[in-house]
């Protein structure tokens, strides 16, 4: 006996089991979906999935698949009813659980309805009856199938089964045709072989299905297919941004030290001293920021780890040194094809171009927009690295004009910064470990904390945030987050700083300077931090893609746009490049 699974099963799932009829309804719907969820473990909710499994929940606890006597069916009776010989009711079960080693296939029925050797299977939906000749939709009907088939290899006699819509409150007769079971058993061979294969199948094209899908943000299926035409298409409709501009859950820092995090029922709680300092609920997280000296109680660890959200670690200073996740993607491909990657060399160079590129030409964009009297041989010398760098012949030369590139953006950095606000706030040369002033302080900072959020979403997607293309791997230096953190510095770090200085969020007194070099103090972490944050929550206008979307949202963007390029999905890595 088994049961049909609403969430993935995972990678690594033994499909050489009996397949589970919602899967085939999966596969009917989209390919793509199939193999994201039951070979790549990806899931995401939405308030379809979300409504739907609370539906299929009070089925599965004995409700009454009907709201109330009046109900507008074609019969007018239980939806699960079948017309007996005799004067004896049809007998009704739900959630009967089904198994068949020689269709092998396997379902869970909401409800079954029997009267002598007759079986009738009902499946109920959490929508409305569409607007469709069939009334219903083929993977609905390939799914009730599948489970008259199973009633069958049972002994039962099954013509038909009904759709019990709940939205519209109606129920719609689906015939079992011989046209139909030929369309189920084929599903169900080739579902079986995609289950198989580690090649994800391309997306759908301007399909009206993807609107509705938890997925459509993991898939990116408009921007898989733009991408992967190289000229593009000029007749190509419009890439559609099908997933919310920007998260609803958003990092918690705890910087505190001497508190600690626990868990209270579905929140998270910071105490000190017995004190409560904040209390924020589980799905308005995405990240647990602790910094210093700050523990966590392991209900705390148990609760986040479960949830999927990942617990990171910095340093009093704010060095960002690790991470704690839960099991999270298991699905080893994506990994496979970046070490892969990383071991051809004309691979790894080409990558490095496109990343370096986009940063020169992000730093340029930056100095033009917010400097002062730049110099314009400044601007023109960016140019010309930015160039240099998308031909660059081997990774040794690229290092050479990314350093050239630097030096120049550097020289004009100070022109950023509003005299009025940036008293005290002298800039001469980026420096480091230790910084030795504070802006360098705070470009450390920010630094420390982009590479934190470039390692959150690289482990997000199954990619191992230490081994890079472009920065050497090296022990505890995350090289794949420094890869593709640097198209980001200028864009989001730089800016704010930048930000913070000239609208005064931070003061020169907000610092120590010492001969070991320049320390922030709680203040200006704090203020940075907000700055960071407000910089990441801000809408941008994608280049390639032409919708608006957060900054956050575009890091995470890029970095499945990097994972579908590891697997072939599109031809070449383009880096991010704002207008």
């Amino acid at each position: 006996m088994g049961i049909a699974v609403d969430r993935p099963a995972g990678a690594g799932a033994r499909f050489d089991e009996p397949l589970p009829a919602r899967m085939l309804n999966e596969y009917a719907y989209c390919p793509r979906l199939f193999h994201l969820m039951h070979v790549e473990g990806r899931w995401d909710d939405n308030a379809f999935t979300a409504d739907g499994r609370a539906v299929h929940k009070r089925v599965d606890q004995f409700e009454q698949v009907l709201d109330g006597p009046e109900v507008p069916t074609e019969s007018g009776h239980d939806p699960g009813a079948v017309e007996g010989d005799g004067d004896a009711p049809p007998e009704v079960a739900r959630s009967v659980a089904l198994t068949s080693e020689a269709l092998g296939l396997v379902a869970k029925l909401d409800l079954v309805s029997t009267d002598g050797d007759e079986a009738v299977p009902v499946e109920t939906k959490r929508g409305r009856v569409p607007d469709t000749p069939e009334r219903c939709w083929e993977p609905e009907r390939v799914q009730l199938m599948a489970q008259g088939l199973l009633l069958r290899e049972h002994g039962y006699r099954c013509d038909h089964g009904f759709l019990y819509f709940r939205g519209s409150r109606t129920r719609v007769e689906v015939p079992f045709t011989p046209a139909l079971e030929s369309r189920t058993r084929e599903l169900l061979s080739s579902a079986r072989e995609a289950a198989r294969s580690t090649v994800m199948p391309m997306p759908l094209e301007d399909s009206p299905k993807c609107r509705g899908c938890s997925l459509n943000g993991i898939c990116l299926p408009d921007e898989t297919l733009a991408l992967a035409e190289v000229p593009p298409d000029p007749e190509r409709p419009e890439v559609r941004r099908l997933y919310p501009v920007r998260d609803e859950a958003v990092p918690l820092y705890v910087q505190h030290q001497g508190a600690q995090v626990g868990k209270r029922g579905g929140s998270l709680t910071v105490r000190f001293k017995g004190e409560e300092l904040a209390t924020a609920r589980l799905h308005d997280i995405s990240q647990l920021v602790l910094c210093g000296n700050v523990a966590i109680t392991a209900q705390a660890f148990a609760v986040l780890t479960e949830a999927g959200i990942p617990v990171v670690h910095m340093t009093s200073g704010h060095w960002f040194h690790g991470i704690t996740h839960g099991m999270g993607l298991r699905n080893a491909y994506d990994r496979a094809a970046q070490f892969r990657a990383a071991a051809d060399p004309e691979c790894c160079l080409g990558f490095a171009r496109a990343v370096v590129e986009a940063k020169i030409r992000n730093q340029r964009t930056l100095l033009r927009r917010n400097g002062e009297a730049i110099d314009d041989r400044v601007l023109k010398g960016l140019a010309a690295d930015a160039a240099a760098a998308a031909t660059a012949p081997s990774a040794e030369t690229l290092l050479g004009i990314e350093g050239s590139g630097a030096a120049r953006y550097f020289s004009g950095f100070d022109r950023m910064l509003r005299s009025e606000a940036g008293a005290g706030f002298d800039f001469a040369s980026r420096n480091r470990r230790p910084p030795k002033d504070p802006v360098n302080a705070m470009l450390s900072f920010a630094y420390a904390m982009l590479s934190k959020e470039l390692t959150v979403a690289i482990l997000a997607e199954g990619l191992d945030p230490w081994w890079g293309l472009y920065h050497a791997p090296r022990h505890g230096r995350p090289a794949l987050a420094l890869d593709l953190m640097e198209e980001f510095r200028p864009l989001v770090a730089d800016s704010a700083v930048v930000t913070a200085i000239n609208t005064r969020m931070v003061s020169r007194t907000d610092f120590v300077v010492a001969a070991s070099g320049c320390a922030m103090e709680p203040d200006a972490r704090k203020a940075l931090i907000r700055a960071f944050e407000a910089r990441l929550d801000q809408l941008v206008t994608h280049p390639q893609f032409d919708y608006r979307l957060s900054w956050r949202a575009t890091i995470r963007l890029q970095v499945r746009l990097f994972s579908r390029w590891l697997r072939g999905d599109v031809p070449t890595y383009v880096g991010m490049m704002t207008r």
